[in-house]
């Protein structure tokens, strides 16, 4: 599979490249022969950079010659030779979450979990991790901005990195830095993201040696939504999760959203256990996944099967979904609950209601606007230069919740 070029441009950190000096110069005069002919010709290092540069003016008596010598072009040369020597040493990549336009459960499994058909859809909130290779042959060193978010082999990052391993024979270790924004117990995947960001960053330190279809059947072996994250952003996903079918008609990136969470998170485990099938949306999960793909998003069609149980783990979740919708007074297209809670969504408008801001009650939610993201064959999904996550009304951080 090819590697992405662009990945080098856009993901290494400075390193040892020096920037531009001036230059030296000698200047002489000389007698042109009879026949001297005025012009100039450049010569430009790789980098854009003159390194000898010959500039001729010409008269009928003289002609005056300026030689220019540039030692950092030369430096510059050099590392550029050394980076391609060394491969790759640093990445800095973009972790998407992503939420449940709809998400139908259609029944239990023998194996305990259950059978769901939804339309996951990545959203431009997201953590940035920072991979850099370790010199280190037996262990992993996972640091984040985030207390409470484990840093040892129970977190899906390192997770990941082993399943990497396991699979391919590699022996690369790093170190990684998680810059997280995306808060957990919410209904986001922020954990299954960092998972699938982690095996497209290994696979990219070791050349590209699997192909993403590798990287997606994998991943499913450590979580049931770390697969989706391989798709180009928005897919039919069934099964547990695992099995993705990408949607060709993805929504717009100019349809704008707000994400809407208390600090109070949703266990999974607590939500599905409290889950009755006969409470379930008797709506046709293709006819909804038409519906929104070929006519757009409203609120019949955004479905949550999961609302009822999350709404009894968390009652205060459910009054604040109907404050949304009542106050917003058809601002927004739908209002719903993503995955198991405990965000809501709000689709059509950026802006919360007003008394986000404004009741003492919410003073500690986390608001962030959104829009929708996919990414191309190859490459990895890229931050929008708009996109950003909200604090709470007295300029701090909004809280992050852990599970």
């Amino acid at each position: 599979m090819a590697c992405s070029a662009h990945l080098l441009s856009q993901s290494l950190y400075s390193s040892h490249r020096a920037s531009p000096a001036a230059p030296r110069s000698l200047r002489f005069q000389a007698r042109p022969p009879a026949s001297a002919s005025t012009g100039a010709r450049p010569c430009s290092s790789a980098r854009g950079r003159q390194g000898l540069v010959l500039r001729a003016s010409a008269s009928f008596e003289q002609r005056q010659v300026e030689v220019t010598y540039d030692p950092q072009a030369k430096f510059n040369q050099l590392a550029d030779q050394i980076d391609k020597n060394a491969g790759l040493t640093r990445l800095n990549l973009f972790s998407p979450c992503k939420i449940n336009v709809f998400l139908r459960i259609t029944g239990k499994r023998p194996d305990g979990f259950h059978d769901l058909a939804s339309l996951f859809h990545v959203i431009s909130l997201g953590d940035t991790i920072k991979f850099s290779l370790s010199p280190s042959k037996s262990k992993d060193r996972l640091s984040t901005n985030v207390a409470g978010v484990p840093v040892d082999e129970s977190n899906l990052i390192i997770k990941a990195l082993n399943l990497y391993r396991k699979k391919t024979g590699t022996d690369n270790y790093f170190w990684i830095h998680l810059d997280k924004k995306v808060p957990t117990g919410a209904g986001l995947g922020g954990g299954s993201s960092n998972a699938a960001t982690a095996l497209w960053a290994a696979n990219q330190f070791s050349g590209c040696i699997a192909s993403e279809k590798d990287l997606q059947e994998w991943s499913g072996e450590i979580g049931s939504d770390i697969p989706f994250f391989f798709s180009r952003g928005a897919a039919y996903c069934t099964g547990r999760g695992e099995i993705v079918q990408d949607v060709p008609n993805p929504l717009p990136e100019s349809l704008p959203m707000v994400l809407i969470k208390p600090p109070e998170a949703c266990s999974t485990a607590e939500v599905y256990k409290r889950f009755r099938l006969e409470q379930a949306s008797q709506m046709d999960p293709l006819t909804l996944l038409e519906d929104i793909t070929q006519i757009g998003i409203s609120q019949d069609v955004c479905v949550n099967d999961l609302e009822p149980p999350a709404f009894e783990v968390l009652p205060s979740l459910k009054r604040l979904k109907k404050r949304i919708v009542a106050a917003s007074q058809g601002g927004y297209n739908a209002v719903f609950m993503s995955g198991s809670g405990s965000t809501i969504v709000g689709i059509g408008s950026p802006d919360p209601p007003a008394f986000v801001y404004d009741d003492e009650d919410y003073k500690d939610v986390f608001v962030s606007e959104a829009c929708f993201l996919t990414r191309e064959e190859n490459q990895w999904y890229k931050e929008p230069i708009s996109s950003k996550a909200a604090f709470n009304k007295d300029g701090l951080p909004a809280s992050f919740a852990t599970d």
